[in-house]
């Protein structure tokens, strides 16, 4: 059964004194293509917003309709994009981090306290604490979670128009069954991560990794800018 974020974390933090709460979280780590991103996002206290959960748990309708009232609502709301080939450069890890830092960084109120999903972000000018499943016991987080995704999402079925035979609108870049055999048939596209894992070719039997047989297809035109980092 799912059910909402609990808000546990902001209880015992409002309690002790850390009136504004930020939580921070990304989504698209384990995507094959486009962009990573990440949001920071501090609610009122003692705000509620029926259905705010992990934003994996929410179907389409519903992510954009908690999104529209937490911009509606917050305190302050920061989005951070990672281009893909930020990612291919400096590795996935390090921009996750870096992201999440300027998401906190970019927030127009100071927080008192800042919760992060699972990772921790070492000397940040705030206390702070990375909580595992962090968005099931922090509203921030959860609320962090469906800003990032629905951004994302919508960047990702703005690149499905021109890059159509992967599917992007529908697995918003993720290795489905389809994707795979887009890539295998097409070879990776302009947005496509091309230091992950089988995204150029697989390793065959001698260990050599061969690309896709398919050309490898590619854009003259340079990437939107909406969609490069900020």
């Amino acid at each position: 059964m799912v059910t909402d974020a609990s808000g546990l974390m902001e209880a015992r933090l409002n309690a002790a004194g850390f009136e504004r709460v930020a939580g921070c979280d990304e989504v698209g780590r384990g995507a094959l293509a486009g962009p990573l991103v990440a949001a920071a996002v501090i609610l009122p206290e003692g705000l509620e917003l029926p259905g705010l959960r992990d934003s994996k748990a929410c179907t389409k309708l519903q992510l954009q309709r908690l999104a529209d009232q937490i911009h509606e609502h917050a305190l302050s709301v920061c989005i951070v994009r990672v281009r893909h080939d930020s990612i291919d450069r400096d590795g996935l890890n390090p921009c996750n981090m870096r992201a999440l830092r300027r998401a906190l960084k970019g927030l127009g109120q100071e927080p008192d306290y800042v919760l992060v999903d699972a990772f921790r972000l070492k000397r940040l000018r705030w206390p702070s604490l990375a909580v595992k499943k962090a968005d099931a016991v922090s509203k921030n987080v959860a609320a962090a979670s469906i800003v990032a995704k629905v951004h994302r999402d919508a960047a990702m079925r703005r690149y499905h128009r021109r890059f159509k035979q992967y599917g992007f609108a529908t697995n918003v870049g993720y290795g489905t069954r389809h994707h795979w055999n887009a890539l295998k048939a097409h070879g990776p596209c302009e947005i496509h991560r091309r230091s992950f894992f089988g995204v150029t070719g697989f390793p065959d039997e001698d260990g050599v990794i061969r690309p896709h047989v398919a050309r490898d297809l590619s854009d003259d035109d340079p990437l939107d800018s909406e969609l490069e980092e900020s």
